[in-house]
């Protein structure tokens, strides 16, 4: 059965997609599921320099679920491209990277870097 999605440009497998936030850059899940059956993957969010997050405590638990401020934690653009990209081109699934950054200028720099 073909369960093909078309999503703007990227042609995915099929309709599943781990969401940003949930499932870190995808590698670290390697060993729990093929990467390969999902339609695509959308990394944690990535800035131009590495961040280090908030202070603990990040997560606390309500009477009606949990609130969660990590702080965006993470290892920044030129690490990604080095540590992480190489591996995620193994896979066969489409990456879809979150970036963010704090001006207009850091955002046009890591759309360039990341086309």
């Amino acid at each position: 059965m073909d369960l093909s999605v078309k999503l703007g440009s990227l042609l995915l497998n099929n309709p599943v997609i781990a969401a940003s936030g949930t499932f870190g850059y995808g590698l670290e899940y390697r060993s729990l599921v093929d990467l390969n059956i999902l339609g695509g993957f959308s990394t944690k969010g990535l800035s131009l320099q590495p961040k280090v997050g908030n202070p603990v405590p990040r997560v606390i638990e309500t009477s009606s679920g949990m609130l969660n401020a990590i702080g965006l934690e993470n290892i920044g653009l030129k690490a990604f491209l080095s540590e992480k990209l190489p591996q995620l081109k193994n896979y066969k699934t489409c990456l879809i990277v979150n970036f963010f950054g704090d001006t207009q200028q850091e955002y046009v720099e890591m759309a360039q870097a990341l086309s």
